[in-house]
């Protein structure tokens, strides 16, 4: 949006990434009406095929109808009440079930760090604020990476949409910069009453096997560590992991050709707007139940960011969500989720065919696994 002079950015450092405040909304609104390439884009997503002989009779009717919706908005609060309406509509289109777990352990008046498994790119955080927002508390900022803001429009709307920019790409010096900022920023907002949602990776879980990366909780300490230790720091985040689940994952076929292209290839080149038809399909598509587990707070001290990684990857791994699907995929199913399973096979053929059903079967293997070592640790704290 606007050009920070260097005063500016003394007094906000975190300008460049931040999300929107209540005084700049009016006016990144009225920049994005007027962004002709915005207003095209909506008019071919609206009209797909009248749009390419009467467009120039269309985008005046769509910039019109946009104007009178969001006339009235002058906060972040009434623009995410807009989109609460719109994601109400898709849920009742989409789901069938839309539910939670943990949220008791929450308390409304602190802040979190929600480090979440990842499945899909714009519907992750936006279940998570669902849950948060029906029951009460306050939604999230959102991490979201800037190779899905290419178009000044759409950085426009995630950052109105309580989005902060993760710089991405970036080498060197600039790198440890960067990530230094990313990390005062994280620490600046839990601190100041403000939850966060990112993920517990750079990009999706394609394969269904949910891990944490060190290297994203190594960032969390870095902007802190000549103040604190990394064990302080983590604690003082209020880290809470989260698993969301999907029984059906709109994005499974696209997911699981291209790991069968890398598998094949050595390697996958995304096309032009990939990213943005995994978000279109993400929002659009079937998705059976949706259930969003939130997991106990950590409180315990962890010297190094392996070891912590282990622990929130357990917590993930432990409350996911089982659907139908899942089981039928790791031979467990009966015969209706066999055939639910069966219709998202049919999308795919050849080796594709063995990844999806592998990406479904994960959470089941992985899910043993934590509530064996979960058993273990209880038969040992009792002897």
């Amino acid at each position: 949006m606007s050009n920070a002079q260097p005063n500016e950015i003394e007094q906000d450092p975190f300008h460049d990434i931040r999300p929107y405040r209540d005084d700049e909304v009016s006016q990144v609104l009225f920049d994005i009406l007027h962004d002709n390439e915005f207003i095209s884009a909506i008019t071919q997503y609206q009209f797909p095929k009248a749009s390419k002989w009467a467009g120039f009779l269309l985008r005046p009717l769509v910039k019109q109808v946009l104007a009178a919706r969001i006339g009235d908005v002058s906060s972040v609060k009434e623009f995410q009440q807009l989109v609460e309406g719109y994601m109400a509509k898709m849920i009742n289109r989409t789901t069938t079930k839309v539910s939670c777990s943990g949220i008791e352990r929450l308390d409304p008046e602190e802040a979190y760090l929600f480090i979440s498994n990842h499945r899909d790119i714009a519907m992750d955080p936006a279940f998570v604020n669902w849950m948060l927002y029906h029951n009460e508390m306050q939604t999230v900022r959102i991490a979201i990476g800037d190779n899905l803001l290419r178009k000044p429009y759409a950085s426009d709307l995630m950052r109105l949409n309580k989005s902060f920019i993760v710089k991405r790409g970036v080498q060197g010096r600039e790198r440890l910069t960067v990530l230094t900022q990313l990390s005062q920023y994280i620490d600046h907002s839990i601190v100041g009453g403000h939850s966060i949602w990112i993920a517990q990776r750079s990009g999706r879980s394609k394969n269904g096997d949910d891990r944490t990366d060190p290297a994203l909780l190594k960032m969390l300490h870095m902007g802190q560590r000549k103040a604190r230790s990394f064990a302080e720091q983590t604690k003082r985040l209020n880290i809470v992991p989260v698993a969301i689940s999907y029984e059906l994952d709109p994005c499974d076929a696209m997911k699981a050709n291209e790991l069968a292209a890398k598998a094949a290839d050595g390697e996958y080149k995304k096309s032009e707007f990939e990213d943005i038809q995994s978000i279109v399909r993400g929002i659009t598509g079937e998705k059976g139940h949706v259930h969003v587990s939130f997991g106990e707070i950590i409180t315990a001290d962890f010297e190094d960011e392996e070891a912590l990684a282990t622990e929130i990857d357990r917590q993930i791994h432990a409350n996911y969500r089982l659907h139908p699907t899942n089981l039928a995929a790791a031979g467990e199913g009966d015969e209706e989720a066999n055939a639910k399973l069966d219709a998202r096979l049919n999308q795919v053929e050849g080796a594709a065919k063995d990844i999806l059903r592998k990406m479904y079967a994960k959470p089941v293997e992985n899910q043993k696994v934590a509530l064996a070592e979960y058993a273990q640790q209880e038969r040992g704290e009792s002897k």
